[in-house]
């Protein structure tokens, strides 16, 4: 399962009839942009919980359908981890012995 956010609805007027009325969502896994399957009518902006593979198929309604992603759930807070910086902290330096004689 995916942690992914919703961007924006992906409109296909011209697609196999497996589909039906099923809706495209364009989402956000990390930098990559990819289409998922909207089984639960999610809008954009929102964090959701994607399935892939035949779990995909199956959630969207057939195992016949060709979804690589398909969105499960709607995910009611979530706060991701902030991006990680690359800038590095200083070492400390070596400190001397605190009051007494170096022998």
């Amino acid at each position: 399962m995916l942690i992914v956010k919703v961007v924006k609805p992906l409109v296909s007027t011209n697609r196999i009839p497996d589909f039906e009325h099923k809706h495209l969502q364009v989402v956000l896994d990390g930098s990559t942009k990819k289409v998922a399957v909207d089984a639960v009518g999610a809008k954009p902006g929102d964090w959701v919980i994607c399935v892939s593979s035949s779990a995909a198929r199956e959630a969207a309604g057939s195992k016949s359908y060709p979804s690589d992603l398909t969105i499960v759930g709607i995910i009611d807070h979530w706060e991701p981890d902030p991006p990680k910086t690359s800038a590095s902290s200083p070492s400390p330096s070596p400190s001397k012995p605190a009051g007494g004689k170096v022998s």
